[in-house]
Order: structure tokens, then C-alpha cells, then sequence
């Protein structure tokens, strides 16, 4: 699937990069490296679609999140919200434009004033951007509870006296207060039971048929993000090796790293298994990455180039599936990740 019409993308990131500096010395300090979190990402997302961007721990997603808001300042690249370039604004611009982009944090318990009340806490954006104010804003709170699968007389509770999956519900309905375009979703439902989860999903889902929402969703569980995906983004150290629906990703994997990450998803069905992929190695640091591809160093297919060609995305077979790999020998046979093997008796 391709990005779509110029003028249907919402979000347009290119070649964002933000490195952490490593600095030396007491009194004087000198940077002596960098933490290279994100090098060279670039995704582009239609309105009204969710890209889901997974990869294990460490590999630069919830850093990628809070650059493209803004909460952290970028080393270089370009985002893009409605064709306006979010580094070039002004504070008072962004202050704005905040109001079209919102985010739902991972953890549902520290991201809300355990000093504020429910009603505060929903009603505070509102404040903020002029939106609403006394019986007006009272009655908004109200109504945003409701729609998230809360009850209006909530509006005088603390957040300890709430669960794991109504905090978090109160996160949504804080994102939701300014009617916002964009939804950053960093892990949304990692740190609630799996029932819980799937009712944060529902809701998630709902809410974006409802109002036209479009969301980033930040994960590392490949079948929340096959659930809520229109697309899948898969990153590794910094750089995003894999784009394609979520259908084509989980069917036909066709980067070693992606193949090896759908190979450990458990099957909910007895009879059956998956060969899985066992990857030599450790993750490399991202203060001194591998040369060429960065997945090089434990891949089952590298060739001597791979260490020194730098693999950009290409869509190889025109149909917006695009990867970021040179090799592919598994292109003409199925990813072992795809086979699934009913055991003989």
C-alpha cells in the first residue's frame, strides 16, 4: 500500500535523527560520543490511518514519538503536520498546533497529577487552550468520561482510587479534551492485563471511527499492533528496516530482522507451532552501531557488502511493501515466520 495522495498525508517524517550526547569532565565537559536513539527515520501517515511502529527495547520508538511532538528537540530532520514543518514554527505556533496532536503515555499511573482530581486533570487542556470554563468545562469533563466507558460522577476522584485500565482511560479522555487530528498511542496498553487490553483497544478503535482520529501506535506486541494496524512500521536500532500492511508484514516478512520477530509470536492453537528463529548475538550499542546494515552483525543471510553498504527503504515489488535490505534470499521462498507446522502424532 502505497503512502497515498500528497494531500491526504497528516504526518510526514523525513530523515528525523535525534542523538543523546555522552559528555566527560567535572567542571568542563566535552562530548566524547552520542547514543544515536534515532538515525535517518522516515514514514509517512494518511488521516484516519494507524501505523503501528514495533521493534524491541531500546530500538529508538518512544523517542521517535516525543521528537515528532516535539517534547524533545530533534539533531536534524523534517516533520511535517499538514504540510507545515514542525521545527521551523514558533513556540507560540506550536503552542497551537498542540492542540491537533496529542499523546497517550505507557504508563497510566505517572502520567496523571496523583494531586489533581479526575475533573482537573481532563479539564486542565481545556483551560489552557481557551476551549471551555466553568459550567462549560464541567460539562465537557462529563461528557469525555462517558466516552470513554466512564461514569460523569468521577470528576471529584484521585487517580489512586482508579484501576490500571480506568487510569488509562482517563489518559484517552485527557488526549481527547481538544479534539485533536493526531494521537501518539507510546505503549498504551504494555503496562495493563490482557483482558484490560482489549478493552483499551476497542476503545481506541471506536474512538478513532468516531472522530476521525489518526494514530501512531507505539508498541513491542506484534498482535496488539496486527490488531489495531493499518500498517506496520519495524524499527532496530535507530532505523526503520520494514514497512508494509499489517496483513502483508505477518503473511510474507521480508526482512531477516522482522522474520525472526514474527517467528516468536506465539499461535493461540494447540495444534499447531512455528519454527522459531533463534538470532546470535546481542543487540549492539547505539553509541557505536555496526557499519552498513545494523542488522548485519546477527543476521542469518549477511554477505560481506551488508557490513558496508547503508540500506535505504526500497519498494521492490511496487506495491508500498518496502525493505531495507539487499539480500533477500527468502524473497522466492516462504519466511519461515509465515509457515505454521501441525505436529505429526
Amino acid at each position: 500500500m502505497s503512502a497515498g495522495p500528497a494531500n491526504d498525508i497528516l504526518l510526514d517524517v523525513r530523515k528525523l535523527v535525534k542523538y543523546f550526547p555522552i559528555t566527560k569532565g567535572f567542571i568542563v565537559q566535552r562530548q566524547v560520543g552520542a547514543v544515536k536513539a534515532v538515525d535517518g527515520v522516515s514514514f509517512a501517515i494518511r488521516r484516519g490511518e494507524t501505523l503501528g511502529l514495533v521493534g524491541e527495547s531500546g530500538s529508538g520508538k518512544t523517542t521517535t514519538g516525543r521528537v515528532i511532538l516535539r517534547l524533545m528537540e530533534p539533531t536534524s530532520g523534517e516533520v511535517f503536520f499538514e504540510g507545515r514543518n514542525l521545527f521551523k514554527i514558533t513556540k507560540e505556533e506550536l503552542r497551537k498546533l498542540r492542540r491537533d496532536m496529542q499523546i497517550i503515555f505507557q504508563d497510566p499511573y505517572s502520567s496523571l497529577n496523583p494531586r489533581m482530581t479526575v475533573g482537573d486533570i481532563i479539564g486542565e487542556p481545556l483551560e489552557i487552550h481557551n476551549l471551555a470554563r466553568g459550567k462549560e468545562k464541567v460539562r465537557r469533563v462529563q461528557e469525555l468520561l462517558e466516552v470513554v466507558g466512564l461514569s460523569p460522577h468521577h470528576t471529584n476522584r484521585y487517580p489512586h482510587e482508579f484501576s490500571g485500565g480506568q487510569r488509562q482511560r482517563i489518559g484517552i479522555a485527557r488526549a481527547l479534551a481538544v479534539n485533536p487530528k493526531l494521537i501518539i498511542c507510546d505503549e498504551p496498553v504494555s503496562a495493563l492485563d490482557v483482558s484490560i487490553q482489549a478493552q483499551v483497544l476497542n476503545l481506541l478503535e471506536e474512538l478513532q471511527k468516531e472522530f476521525g482520529l489518526t494514530y501512531l501506535f507505539i508498541a513491542h506486541d506484534l498482535s496488539v499492533v496486527k490488531h489495531i494496524s493499518d500498517r506496520i512500521a519495524v524499527m532496530y536500532l535507530g532505523k526503520i528496516v520494514e514497512i508494509a500492511t499489517a496483513d502483508e508484514l505477518f503473511s510474507n516478512p521480508q526482512h531477516p530482522y522482522t522474520e525472526a520477530l514474527l517467528s516468536a509470536v506465539p499461535i493461540p492453537h494447540p495444534g499447531f507451532r512455528r519454527d522459531r528463529i533463534i538470532l546470535p548475538g546481542d543487540v549492539p550499542s547505539p553509541v557505536n552501531p555496526p557499519s552498513g546494515c545494523r542488522f548485519h552483525t546477527r543476521c542469518l543471510y549477511a554477505r560481506e557488502s551488508c557490513s558496508i553498504n547503508e540500506q535505504d527503504l526500497v519498494d521492490y515489488w511496487g506495491n508500498g511493501h518496502t525493505v531495507a535490505c539487499e539480500v533477500q534470499p527468502f524473497r522466492q521462498q516462504r519466511s519461515k515466520a509465515a509457515v505454521l507446522k501441525q505436529p505429526t502424532a
